[in-house]
């Protein structure tokens, strides 16, 4: 099956997200997980060893100014030896991020990008999609400030898809496809909410 990025906006909206076997491999298949991850923003936590490093602020952030750059980074680096992303995903998405409705968030060392992490934008819903990790809580800062700046512009919930014990740390918790699906048909009613780029405080403030 073929993308679009309009194909992919209705398959979010009924629970559904696009996967494919390897970078190689031209198709995609639909995944729709019986149990699902999922973050309450107000529950949101960082552990106080990650609250250490993002007081360092030997890096920058940035707010969806390399987008392209982020997911082929997700989908193939130096640490990944097999990914679900092709370039199908890859066109699809980036063509979301040109229309607002996918964002990234990227973590800067002198210059060069070692994190960052993507996904889309449903309602009060950001759908996460992957992320990436050149260097030791690169993704985990990331993170944190997605979370800050989800808070800032009034989001509710991250859906992670799947749960797992690195997820945790941040408040995941896992629910079923059923429960999923009726946050989802009353997400369904709302206008997407855009993400303020400055946020109006700093971000451990939000936690």
């Amino acid at each position: 099956m073929f993308l679009s990025k309009e194909i992919v906006l209705q398959a979010y909206k009924k629970g559904l997200f696009p996967m494919s076997d390897s970078h190689e491999d031209p198709y995609i298949f639909w995944v729709n997980p019986e149990q699902r991850g999922i973050i309450h923003l107000n529950n949101f936590k960082i552990s106080k060893s990650l609250k250490k490093f993002i007081r360092k602020y030997d890096y920058s952030i940035k707010l969806n100014e390399n987008f392209s750059d982020v997911i082929k980074l997700c989908a193939r680096n130096k640490y990944r030896n097999s990914t679900w992303i092709n370039n199908q995903i890859i066109d699809s998405y980036t063509k979301l991020s040109n229309t607002g409705k996918a964002i990234s968030i990227e973590y800067f060392e002198e210059k060069k990008m070692l994190g960052g992490l993507y996904g889309v934008i449903l309602g009060e819903i950001f759908c996460g999609e992957s992320m990436f990790s050149l260097k030791k809580n690169a993704s985990k800062i990331c993170i944190a400030y997605l979370a800050a700046h989800l808070i800032d512009s009034g989001f509710k919930i991250i859906d992670t898809q799947f749960y797992s014990d690195h997820l945790s740390q941040f408040g995941t918790i896992e629910i079923p496809q059923k429960e999923y699906l009726n946050i989802l048909n009353e997400n369904n009613l709302k206008d997407d909410l855009s993400i303020n780029k400055n946020l109006k405080k700093n971000i451990l403030e939000y936690f």
